[in-house]
């Protein structure tokens, strides 16, 4: 389902009658959603009526049951095929919302088998409590100072992906506040949104505030009434933030979390007067979460504020495991900590950075270079609207950085000014060779620039 009423009444719904959720982007391609449905061992399916073609190709590999069917507006019938499909609204207008007598036990009960790559880039179903979901929802409305009642959320986060469905709508559920649901993300429209309803909070990832700050016609609105966005699912520009907090008028900073966590695990303070935020940090861990950094090559040693390592967590949100995974459940819960795969530092003050994932590492004549590191430069170029760097084989080097660059409308760049930009402000292993300019960039369901995908693009053309 994409971001329609009918997913929270089909969400809730699910869980008070004791069952278990399983999400699937409305992208999902028929392999995708063929893996997800056997995988978790689906016995009913509830879809938006567009998307119904895409399961139909794959109904007979599967073992779900049944099939409920929303077109999205209540007053407009689905088309049915026949077998065991039925009419989503009209069961709702047809039986009284009484739910079952269920007794369920929060800290070992299933609510969600939320699909991921994990650390290791292979789907897998991330088995998240109930505990676990409404621990994360209620940190969330704690660390963001949510007023009871008070706040409008603006819901554009695809509510598939769990950063969406805890800030975006277990959060403000929650805290009684309004939620304003977009099924995709359109600058044009967020912007109207933010304008019409006086939207209070707004999660996204830096992808949309960088396309926000980047619109010719952003003056020409009236954003003073955001008070509080949170960017996570991948960093966050430090001059995307500013320019961001300077046309609204209100608090944009980094947090941090990953679906094994529900996912979120670390936030900078929501301080109107930013004193005790730190840009390009992703801030401090939540109420009741631990957080260190271990050496990489054991993930035993405790390392010292200042020294790069691997991020572990341990706290009330963290997974009981992967969906009949044990082996690789093991790799990443390890005495009550949870391995992240995301190479970070800690400061003196307690404050957390993540310099990458392990695995978007560019290794060049023997140096660690760190994409994010080069992005946050390119980003300062004024002609850039969007940006992402990948290791690029290179029978000398190894890997050298490429970027892949989309310009503002009507901005003017050639790849030798950027370069020379670059130049200015790195050291010279970590300039990028080559600068590939295209008119958009893959991005995933949550809205993230998918770097996997670029870096398959480059290894397809260095092996032919």
């Amino acid at each position: 389902l994409p971001n329609i009423p009918q997913f929270l009444i089909a969400y809730y719904g699910t869980l008070k009658a004791g069952c278990v959720i399983t999400t699937i982007s409305p992208l999902a391609r028929e392999s995708t959603l063929l893996f997800q449905l056997n995988d978790s061992e689906a016995g009913t399916l509830v879809v938006y009526e567009p998307l119904l073609p895409v399961f139909l190709k794959v109904s007979q590999s599967t073992a779900v049951k049944r099939v409920f069917v929303t077109s999205g507006d209540a007053s407009k019938p689905p088309q049915l095929p026949q077998g065991n499909f039925y009419d989503f609204d009209a069961i709702l207008s047809k039986y009284p919302p009484e739910p079952p007598k269920v007794e369920i036990h929060p800290k070992s009960d299933l609510a969600c088998l939320q699909y991921t790559g994990g650390t290791t880039g292979t789907p897998k179903g991330a088995m998240l409590t109930h505990f676990n979901m409404v621990s994360d929802a209620i940190a969330f409305s704690s660390w963001t100072k949510c007023r009871p009642a008070e706040e409008v959320f603006l819901t554009v986060l695809p509510l598939s992906h769990i950063f969406g469905m805890t800030t975006s709508m277990n959060a403000p559920i929650y805290a009684a506040g309004t939620i304003v649901l977009l099924q995709k993300f359109d600058v044009k429209k967020v912007l109207d949104t933010i304008q019409t309803y006086g939207i209070t909070v707004f999660c996204g990832v830096p992808t949309m505030y960088a396309l926000i700050v980047a619109s010719p016609d952003v003056q020409s609105y009236n954003l003073r009434s955001v008070r509080c966005c949170i960017s996570g699912g991948s960093p966050l520009p430090p001059e995307v933030q500013k320019k961001f907090i300077q046309l609204t008028g209100g608090v944009l900073v980094e947090g941090y979390g990953l679906t094994e966590c529900s996912p979120g695990t670390h936030t900078n303070p929501v301080d109107p007067s930013m004193k005790t935020v730190k840009i390009g940090s992703i801030g401090l861990p939540w109420p009741d979460v631990d957080a260190k950094i271990v050496d990489l090559e054991t993930g035993s040693k405790t390392l010292p504020p200042g020294e790069v390592g691997e991020l572990v967590i341990k706290g009330p949100q963290v997974m009981l495991g992967y969906w009949k995974r044990p082996e690789e459940t093991k790799e990443v819960l390890r005495d009550g900590w949870l391995y992240t795969g995301d190479v970070a530092k800690m400061d003196e003050d307690g404050y957390f950075y993540i310099v990458d994932r392990k695995k978007d590492l560019i290794k060049c004549k023997g140096y660690s270079v760190y994409p994010r590191e080069i992005e946050d430069v390119i980003y300062e170029h004024p002609a850039v609207k969007l940006c992402a760097v990948v290791g690029k084989p290179d029978p000398i080097a190894g890997e050298v950085p490429k970027a892949f660059v989309v310009l503002k409308d009507g901005a003017q760049l050639t790849a030798e000014e950027l370069i020379n930009f670059l130049k200015e402000r790195l050291e010279p292993y970590k300039l990028v060779k080559e600068v590939e300019f295209r008119k958009e960039l893959p991005l995933t369901s949550a809205g993230k620039v998918h770097r996997r995908l670029l870096r398959e693009e480059e290894l397809s053309k260095s092996s032919k």
